[in-house]
């Protein structure tokens, strides 16, 4: 029947390594992250030549009671915006993204650079994987950072998830003091989450069904208790931490 054989090809799509037979025709151009201004009297003043602003939040990160900002760049070039024949996006945007902190100056006359991050949002590379970052992705809020990634695909994969990752501004670095994950599989219905408070040294796992409230909870200890820094985290929907 008709649509048994689509619930089959269905079936194989989904166990199809990521990429295979979906973008591996696809040229993605190498990327080429600028320099950035040292200080500038608004998050406008840090955008290079061919580049946007396209998030940006503020608040104090130091605890000075100065204004801090957080924002992400992206590149705007035409080349890197691929037609795709396959699965996926048929107007691929492989535009890079850089992340950027910069603290306020205390004569409030700017900001100075603070952090520049090319890896922890990553680039996008496979045309069935959705953009990584959510139009609400980056927050500040009781003086610590948010960056919130998603993971979804369109076929290769069942599972969908959402990273946030909170970091504070200790020892001269911003360094991430708590991780939460959650995860949900599409053909299963199986619900997992982990959530780490790197400052207590507390791990919390949950595991569910989505078609049920209750949960399974686990609470451990975790093992190392260093902070580790935004550029040691790399790719941010990669990471897994030591727990």
């Amino acid at each position: 029947m008709p649509h048994l054989k689509i619930l089959s090809l269905l079936a194989a799509l989904a166990v199809l390594p990521a990429g295979a037979a979906l973008g591996d025709a696809l040229v993605i151009p190498p990327a080429n992250y600028p320099p950035l201004a040292s200080q500038a009297a608004a998050p406008e003043g840090f955008v290079p030549p061919g580049w946007r602003l396209e998030q940006s939040r503020r608040g104090d990160l130091t605890g000075d009671g100065i204004e801090d900002v957080a924002f992400v760049l992206r590149q705007v070039e035409p080349a890197n915006i691929l037609a795709n024949p396959g699965l996926g996006a048929r107007r691929f945007d492989t535009n890079p993204r850089i992340l950027v902190v910069a603290f306020g100056r205390a004569d409030h006359s700017g900001f100075d650079l603070a952090l520049r991050n090319t890896t922890l949002i990553p680039r996008r590379e496979n045309p069935t994987l959705e953009d990584p970052l959510a139009n609400d992705a980056i927050a500040i809020a009781s003086g610590a950072l948010r960056i919130r990634l998603r993971l979804a695909s369109s076929a290769g994969s069942w599972e969908t998830a959402s990273t946030t990752y909170t970091f504070q501004h200790r020892d001269g670095e911003l360094r991430m003091v708590g991780y939460d994950r959650s995860t949900t599989m599409r053909n299963t219905g199986e619900t997992k989450a982990i959530s780490i408070n790197y400052l207590t040294g507390r791990v919390k796992r949950t595991t569910g069904r989505i078609e049920s409230d209750e949960v399974a909870t686990r609470w451990s200890a975790l093992r190392n208790r260093s902070l580790p820094t935004i550029e040691s985290i790399g790719d941010g929907l990669a990471f897994e931490p030591a727990v």
